[in-house]
């Protein structure tokens, strides 16, 4: 290896179905068994995960319960609880810092470590280590899949090789030839999208896309996402300007019993609630709002989206008028029975970008910036509240159950809610939700 040969630099650590995984991990009961985790306790609803031992045996995450239960018909089925897998996931950075200091989080199960020298030189050993730490402070059930290699991109591609509870190394002098066997859509960043622009620009293979020059990656993808893409598998790294926060936004997706206004409403209220407390505490404003609502398959047009734009604002009242108006034309015009609901604000922005005549504008008719600053006082006083006396403490006009729980709570991709983002009282990790139908 000369010295203008990429060293291994990164090390990528990938949680192997993590929701299942830590069920059977709370739940002795539950390991060795084929687990699916839902979102609701539905018949009408599908995995968001299922264990390895599913997966062996034919059921794919996103499976509906009836699709899984033909497939295996003793399968267990659990209902998420976001909140163990949170505090789950705080303890498992502890333990891999013991190891390695933790560079970035990417998600509730992957983490990416920067190495030195000396800590690549370990190369397996230094993966046996940090399982082994993880063994011993929970359980096998949970295990990881890790990969080593020059750059993130490689390092994740290489803990997606070899799962469940594998390791990967991959070095420059190896490529492309380590990564030919895999198929264009195995590459993190590689959507149905940019897939099917490779193909329209004659790119089907692994080796068709080294040889793509940077710029070639840099049209195919139509920004420079493609020659940092390009960079990151021929093992350079791909420097990425730090992301500023732009919207808060929750989705649900509603049980069939669920799909009327009067408990749609309701859904979408707490949803935007959510949102709203955490833009305060972010100390952020925002100055849209989009409503929407997504229809199943067949249903007339089958999306309808409403946007309103107003003043800058942090106060839950002016949120929440926003999206009175919003729900009233939904009732008017929306010709489908929604399957989902979505309420994202954006246009956010922080005082330092706010000019005077923009605060000297009206956030309503008749409102004045001393209504204004009432309404934020009343907002930050019921965070307060709420931060104290539990998060059901109290809320802007009736605060409505919805059916399953962890409204603007729940792990998606890329985030991870904060503590302060559960209402409900925290589950023990022993309390496992079984599916009760």
């Amino acid at each position: 290896m000369n010295d203008a040969t990429p060293k291994i630099e990164r090390l990528y650590l990938d949680f192997d179905s993590f929701f299942a995984s830590a069920e059977q991990h709370f739940n002795a009961e539950l390991r060795g068994r084929p687990l699916g985790v839902v979102p609701l306790d539905s018949p009408h609803t599908s995995c968001i995960a299922v264990s390895r031992e599913a997966k062996a045996r034919g059921v794919k995450s996103g499976a509906t319960i009836r699709a899984a239960r033909q497939v295996i018909p003793d399968m267990v089925f659990v209902i998420a609880r976001h909140d163990a897998y949170v505090r789950l996931h705080k303890r498992i950075l502890a333990v891999i810092g013991t190891i390695l200091p933790v560079e970035r989080v990417r998600s509730i199960d992957e983490v990416v470590c920067h190495l030195t020298p000396s800590e690549a030189a370990q190369g397996k050993s230094l993966a046996d280590r940090i399982k082994t730490a993880l063994a011993g402070a929970f359980s096998p059930a949970l295990t990881c899949s890790i990969g080593m290699a020059p750059t993130e991109l490689l390092a994740k591609i290489g803990a997606e090789i070899n799962k469940p509870d594998g390791f990967v190394l991959i070095r420059a002098e190896d490529l492309p030839g380590c990564l030919s066997h895999l198929d264009l859509r195995d590459l993190p960043g590689i959507s149905k999208g940019i897939g099917a622009r490779l193909a329209a620009a004659g790119v089907e293979d692994i080796d068709a896309l080294w040889r793509l020059a940077p710029k070639q990656a840099r049209k195919i993808w139509g920004n420079v996402e493609g020659e940092r893409f390009w960079n990151e598998l021929h093992g350079i790294h791909a420097e990425r300007p730090e992301t500023k926060k732009s919207m808060y936004g929750h989705g649900r997706v509603l049980p069939r019993d669920s799909r009327t206004p009067d408990k749609v409403e309701p859904c979408a209220r707490q949803l935007l609630l959510s949102a709203t407390r955490r833009l305060r505490r972010d100390n952020l404003r925002a100055t849209e709002l989009t409503l929407g609502f997504r229809g199943g398959r067949g249903a007339e047009d089958g999306r309808w989206n409403w946007r309103d734009t107003f003043p800058a604002a942090r106060d839950d009242r002016t949120f929440m008028r926003a999206l009175s108006e919003g729900l009233h034309e939904a009732r008017r015009t929306l010709r489908f029975s929604p399957q989902a609901v979505s309420v994202t604000i954006h246009g956010v922005v922080s005082d330092a970008e706010i000019t005077g005549d923009l605060f000297g504008g009206t956030l309503e008719a008749g409102s004045d910036t001393a209504s204004r600053e009432k309404w934020e006082t009343v907002s930050d006083l019921m965070d307060t509240l709420r931060k104290s006396h539990g998060a059901k403490a109290l809320s802007l006009g009736v605060q409505d159950e919805v059916f399953g729980g962890y409204v603007g709570a729940k792990i998606a991709f890329g985030r991870i809610p904060d503590e302060a983002d559960f209402s409900e009282a925290a589950t023990a990790d022993e309390d496992t939700h079984f599916l009760s139908f």
